[in-house]
């Protein structure tokens, strides 16, 4: 094996070696042999480059042309033209799968699901960090800098997980760096013949230079003790420093971590950090099924928990203490007997990829039977896991409570208890005055608490000409509030942030509920809820009552039916302005029922909501400049590998052109015809030996090229010519060689195998010419600008130099 090969076969264990840190990362880890099949072709094209050869930066861009082919047919077939080659849709595709990946990144706890995102992200940055490293190792032979890649590789991984035996995946790492950096050592001291060996070669074999029989110590042996301390220092130190325990990354303790033993408290956390990721989904992922004995699943919302606090800066839950989960719970506060009510049971999975600290479950729950670290929060009646315990994968029955309130008992609700109502009505000083006149607007004329609300509610979903929009920035502070409020546009946090601020300046106690609307309704019975029904609303308290669910945003989820008696039968938005919605999703489906959701009386009814929404979901495309470039950029990677095919045939039929009108440009056209037959024969396997005469260089070529006699003697007559141009006193011009040159070619082509055929002709060995003639001019130039460098700081030295003089003498 030759050195350079070794070198790119240690260049490509160490890439792979230091991809072991991401092991730990994602379940299963089937993508790291789709990782190593991938690199090691991506390996092999750059060492088939080098072998032709070509020039250093063409064989980067060809191993990255290959590359992106082969991402394409892995990941991006169908998208692909052919299969294969990579259009505008295939890098929509890849934009697509990557930003999913990048959320699922920041959703699951480690390790996470092997989604496509994530397996893109891995496999594709594999490739990446290996293409970096064969380029800098093995075509520009620097080793040393490709530890900054491998580093870069190892860092992510170590950055993300939280496994103990990170210094393992560490040690793998660096033993790859070190087997790179000594396989460098090796190749470069063999070039230098046996001036480090110390000892005679036996006969018959080959030294590398690293023997050392003699007592004299290799350099190599020496490195390599060198790298074993430095690695033994860099294990060994972290451990005498202080470590920092905790913080985003920290898998050891999530949101809501409590503390062990039947106390501690949960802290303030906002789980509408990935709300709005989940809506704008590509792929709308199962994260929880259910089957349920309630009649209706309109009111089935999924509640995971209620943010309470609003700090003028954001909406959150409070810091509150947290209790072993009682069987029954306790009977949701102010809740009279007088309401009506009923008891569901509902069983419910959540999915191995969906892992967070809060329980989703109907409101109110009156029993919850589950395995594991559950923790019970009492004001929010929501459950919490304890140390590190998550969702994945859960198995638990609900029984809840089905509420209907009529309006009348809402309208003759009492005052809520002082203490409720002094900390679910504050509102910060910073909030904008415009929250409360609005509010005070939109309720005149109402009777009561009970009224307002269902007003306020009306102005959001029907009356006040808001949009749904999932592509608008979240935010969540005053400043935000007031902005949704001018504009009239966001999604369901806009929404219940700005109805549940609104209610608190009048008075009426508010909070935020998170959760998931009910899903859809699948052919076994089940209701299947996936990330697009991931969902945000409002709750108000009413004394008798207790917290009260109200729906302010259009298109989404269903009405209550205690809030129907005061909204106008008749509908009062405008028929010919439907609200149109640029959010990702498909349908209605979240909040699907078997009957039609109210608040759909806004768009004509329910039989045009869907196409509505369908069309909305698929109105804007990506805008021009974007397609544009997609494509121009795919015109170019369809373009370069047929670069030196182009080139050739351009540079062949310029050297066969016209022999021109004087002697020299005969003769100048004599020795293009000859140069073009020695590349003809470089491009089928025969590289030039600019050593030897024409007459022996053409017998080269006919013994290796295997000619037979009219290519052969066409050769000769070549040569000849071009020694007549080169050695005769007074050269003769000769008649017919560009017929000559066309019979070696087809000569060549006759001998060779349909593979050499097909080599000569898409990737000519002698297109590397056209990489040193540029690198000639950038020679030329930079020797050209040195020199005008020099001249000119020569001058100035000399006119300072006067200057200096003048002024001594003045």
């Amino acid at each position: 094996m030759s050195g350079r090969a070794r070198l790119a076969l240690c260049a490509t264990a160490a890439t792979l070696m230091a991809s072991g840190a991401l092991l730990p990362l994602v379940d299963p880890a089937t993508w790291f042999l789709q990782a190593v099949i991938l690199l090691a072709l991506q390996s092999g094209v750059g060492a088939l480059a080098r072998r032709i050869p070509l020039a250093r930066p063409v064989t980067v861009v060809v191993q990255a042309v290959v590359t992106l082919l082969l991402l394409t047919l892995v990941f991006a077939r169908e998208q692909a033209i052919a299969g294969v080659l990579p259009g505008p849709d295939v890098f929509r595709r890849f934009s697509l799968l990557l930003e999913a990946g990048g959320e699922d990144v920041g959703r699951y706890a480690i390790p996470a699901p092997l989604s496509d995102g994530i397996r893109l992200m891995l496999v594709g940055g594999v490739l990446v960090i290996g293409l970096a490293v064969d380029a800098l190792a093995v075509t520009f032979r620097t080793a040393a800098p490709a530890g900054l890649p491998l580093l870069a590789l190892y860092s992510v991984a170590a950055g993300l997980s939280g496994d103990g035996a990170g210094w393992l995946w560490f040690l793998l790492a660096a033993a790859g760096y070190l087997l790179l950096l000594l396989a460098e050592g090796r190749d470069r001291l063999s070039q230098w013949g046996r001036v480090f060996g110390g000892a005679a070669r036996a006969p018959g074999r080959v030294s590398g230079g690293l023997e050392s029989n003699t007592g004299v110590i290799a350099p190599v042996r020496t490195g390599r003790r060198i790298g074993a301390l430095a690695l033994g220092i860099a294990l060994v130190v972290p451990l005498a420093l202080p470590a920092l325990d905790g913080g985003l990354l920290d898998g050891s303790g999530g949101p809501g971590g409590g503390g062990g033993g039947s106390g501690g408290t949960i802290s303030a956390v906002n789980p509408l950090v990935a709300l709005q990721d989940s809506l704008n989904q590509p792929e709308d992922r199962e994260v929880i099924s259910y089957r349920t004995n309630a009649k209706q699943t309109d009111e089935m919302y999924l509640r995971i928990v209620s943010l309470d606090q609003f700090d003028g800066t954001t909406w959150k839950t409070t810091v509150r203490s947290i209790e072993d989960v009682p069987s029954p719970l306790p009977d949701p506060r102010g809740l009279s007997p007088d309401v009506r009510r009923s008891e569901v049971q509902t069983n419910i999975s959540a999915a191995e990829s969906y892992a967070q600290n809060w329980l989703p479950m109907p409101f109110p729950a009156s029993r919850v039977e589950i395995e594991g670290r559950w923790r019970y929060e009492p004001v929010g009646r929501a459950l919490v896991g304890d140390r590190g315990q998550t969702t994945r994968g859960a198995q638990y029955q609900v029984n809840s409570l089905v509420v209907e309130p009529t309006a009348e008992q809402l309208a003759n609700a009492p005052a809520p208890p002082a203490d409720l109502a002094r900390e679910f009505t504050k509102v910060p000083d910073s909030l904008p005055g415009v929250v409360a006149t609005t509010a005070r607007k939109v309720t005149k004329g109402a009777a009561n608490p009970y009224e307002q609300a269902v007003k306020l509610q009306n102005y959001f979903a029907s009356d006040g000409g808001f949009t749904y929009n999932t592509q608008v920035r979240a935010g969540s502070g005053p400043a935000a509030i007031a902005r949704f409020l001018q504009q009239k546009e966001g999604f369901c946090v806009h929404f219940s942030f700005a109805m549940a601020s609104m209610a608190r300046t009048l008075g009426i106690p508010a909070r935020v509920a998170v959760g998931f609307t009910p899903g859809s309704a699948q052919a076994d019975g089940t209701m299947s809820v996936g990330l697009r029904d991931a969902h945000a609303w409002p709750e108000l308290y009413f004394e008798g009552v207790g917290w009260t669910r109200f729906e302010p945003t259009p298109t989404r989820g269903s009405v209550p039916e205690y809030t129907r008696s005061d909204v106008p039968s008749g509908g009062t938005s405008d028929p010919d302005t439907p609200e149109p919605s640029t959010s990702s999703e498909p349908s209605t489906a979240p909040s699907a029922s078997d009957s039609c959701p109210p608040d759909m009386r806004k768009q004509d009814g329910c039989a045009s909501a869907a196409p509505q929404v369908a069309a909305g979901s698929g109105g804007d495309g990506p805008p021009l400049a974007m397609i544009v470039g997609v494509s121009l950029a795919a015109l170019v990677v369809l373009t370069v590998p047929f670069l030196p095919l182009l080139w050739r045939t351009r540079t062949r039929a310029v050297r066969l052109g016209s022999a021109g009108r004087t002697d020299a440009d005969a003769a100048a056209r004599t020795l293009a015809i000859w140069l073009e037959v020695t590349d003809t024969a470089w491009d089928h396997g025969i590289p030039p030996d600019e050593s030897q005469t024409p007459r022996k260089a053409a017998a080269r070529i006919v013994r290796i090229g295997q000619l037979t006699a009219a290519p052969a003697e066409a050769v000769h007559r070549v040569a000849a010519a071009v020694e007549q141009v080169l050695y005769a006193p007074r050269p003769q011009p000769a008649a017919g060689l560009s017929d000559d040159v066309r019979r070696v070619r087809d000569g060549l082509r006759a001998s060779a195998g349909r593979t050499a055929r097909l080599r000569a002709t898409l990737a000519p060995r002698s297109a590397a010419r056209v990489a040193w003639a540029a690198s000639d001019r950038w020679s030329a130039l930079s020797t050209r600008w040195r020199e005008w460098i020099a001249k000119r700081w020569a001058a100035l030295a000399r006119r300072t130099s006067r200057q200096a003089e003048a002024g001594q003498q003045g």
